[in-house]
């Protein structure tokens, strides 16, 4: 019992006026917004950027949040573990990526949740081409335009 009183004081969550719990799923999304903090990171892996694009580009169907695309965690009442799959822009250093990661999640998690963060383990399972990414978005801007002016041409 003892014990148990000692975590509880050590804990931000656990006040004698009450206690605070922290779902998962925010854990998860401010992880992965600290993940991607950091230049040159992508969460999940190039098939979950493809699907989660793909789907909230349906009217009415959710992707997920793309915050916490490729994270997990298990929270306990004073502690937390985060697993983040990403992809890295290439040309970066993966280790110096995934250590300003694991950086930023423990700083953001620790600070903004009062969760004490035990490890943050990162999977790097892609690497993406920004300059190729740029100017496949200009095409795509290119071809809404054309099309834009299209429909404009017939309305008239």
């Amino acid at each position: 019992m003892s014990e148990q009183r000692t975590q509880q004081q050590n804990s931000p969550l656990q006040t004698e006026r009450g206690s605070t719990s922290i779902q998962d799923g925010v854990v998860a999304k401010i992880a992965g917004i600290a993940a991607q903090e950091v230049d040159g990171v992508r969460m999940g892996g190039s098939t979950s950027q493809s699907v989660g694009g793909l789907l909230s580009s349906i009217p009415g169907v959710s992707g997920g949040s793309s915050e916490s695309r490729g994270v997990s965690v298990e929270v306990g009442e004073i502690e937390a573990a985060v697993d983040i799959t990403a992809t890295v822009a290439y040309g970066r250093s993966i280790p110096q990526v995934s250590e300003a990661v694991r950086r930023n999640v423990i700083n953001r998690v620790e600070n903004l949740v009062g969760l004490r963060v035990t490890e943050v383990n990162i999977t790097v399972n892609d690497v993406f081409f920004p300059e190729q990414e740029r100017q496949q978005q200009q095409q795509q801007q290119q071809r809404q335009i054309e099309q834009q002016q299209q429909q404009e041409q017939r309305v008239r």
